[in-house]
């Protein structure tokens, strides 16, 4: 233990160097006043003492041994049975107690053992059978990834653990780094997933990845409103740009879909694309109003929890606002300049030059 709090001072030293630390401490750290009994082995074998026999007579006279139990109505009780309190009330008394031997003498516990007042800790804590000491401490103005980057780095320069010992990181950064390797495989099949959906509700390769190509575009709110708000990129944050990916999707579908739909009815390609972007302009900014308005509330609060409410509110809030604004304007153009690259590329080959959006009416 003396080795485990000695090793974690010198770490909690070095952590209070790296910016964005607050609230520093070791956890139950306390020192408090005890009576300690050092059993000398040798004194044991001149008397034929068995270690764990000794242990347990000083168990039952300082802190008493359960014999029964007594239950009144339905709540149980220990009867334990201690020494004397005189016997044991301070360190000159416990010396005195008397050792039965297997003779049927008796000795004084001082003979087979050292007794005296000294500190130790308030309490020890272990996991899976080893003892450990924490660290605890909190980020502030700071994303929790590059703090524990930087933390680790120097911790790792400045203190050499001895063999046997080791040191982990957990608490929130834990729990972010499961979920962040649970996103890093969700958001690419969910990426896939959606070209799929999109090639079967569109028809053409082309329209399904001009649809996601204009994504990132209508994301740059959420990241401009956590720039805003000075918040990092969580995992709350992360799942608000998730919903978000949804929400961009939807809306390219509605304004490609309409597109396509005036020019195989015989519009020409600008012209479809004008009205095509009108005619879904009021559907757009619905579904954007709906969600900003309906979660504003939750991007404003600021009440006990909103520390994992709050990023997805304003990630949604404005990055909804922004994918509306760049799904009407972007996209559009998007479309038409694939529209008029491929009838170029068709040309170029001697195949007849009709858009990248057109289809056969049915």
């Amino acid at each position: 233990m003396h080795q485990l709090q000695a090793t974690a001072d010198k770490a909690k030293a070095v952590i209070a160097t790296v910016a964005g630390v607050a609230d520093l401490g070791i956890v139950k750290s306390a020192q408090v006043p005890q009576i300690a009994v050092h059993l000398k082995r040798d004194a044991l074998a001149r008397y034929d003492l068995d270690l764990a026999d000794v242990q347990n007579f000083v168990e039952t006279a300082l802190g008493g041994h359960t014999v029964s139990d007594f239950w009144d109505g339905e709540t149980k009780f220990d009867i334990r049975v201690p020494f004397p309190s005189s016997s044991r009330e301070d360190a000159f008394s416990i010396r005195r107690l008397m050792l039965p031997l297997a003779d049927g003498s008796v000795i004084p516990l001082a003979a087979v053992a050292e007794i005296r007042a000294e500190t130790g800790r308030a309490a020890i804590t272990r996991e899976n059978g080893r003892c450990y000491v924490s660290i605890r401490m909190n980020v502030r103005n700071r994303d929790l990834g590059s703090f524990v980057a930087e933390a680790r780095s120097k911790v790792d320069g400045a203190v050499k653990l001895p063999a046997g010992y080791e040191m982990n990181w957990g608490g929130e950064f834990e729990s972010q780094e499961r979920a962040m390797a649970r996103l890093r495989l969700v958001i690419p099949l969910s990426l896939l997933i959606t070209f799929f959906l999109l090639f079967s509700t569109l028809g053409a390769v082309g329209d399904a990845l001009i649809v996601l190509l204009n994504v990132p575009f209508a994301l740059v709110g959420g990241v401009l409103a956590l720039a805003l708000f000075g918040m990092t990129l969580s995992v709350s944050a992360a799942v608000g740009f998730i919903a978000l990916l949804g929400q961009s999707v939807l809306n390219g579908v509605l304004v490609v879909a309409a597109i396509k739909q005036r020019h195989a009815a015989g519009e020409p390609l600008e012209k479809a694309v004008e009205v095509g972007a009108l005619e879904r302009l009021r559907a757009v900014l619905m579904t954007a109003l709906l969600a900003s308005l309906g979660l504003l509330p939750a991007a404003l609060s600021n009440a006990i929890g909103s520390e994992t409410q709050r990023p997805i509110a304003v990630v949604v809030v404005f990055g909804t606002i922004s994918s509306a604004l760049l799904t009407l304007i972007v996209l559009p153009v998007t479309t038409l300049w694939a529209a008029k690259i491929a009838a170029r590329f068709r040309r170029a080959r001697g195949a007849p030059a009709e858009s990248a959006v057109s289809v056969e009416p049915r």
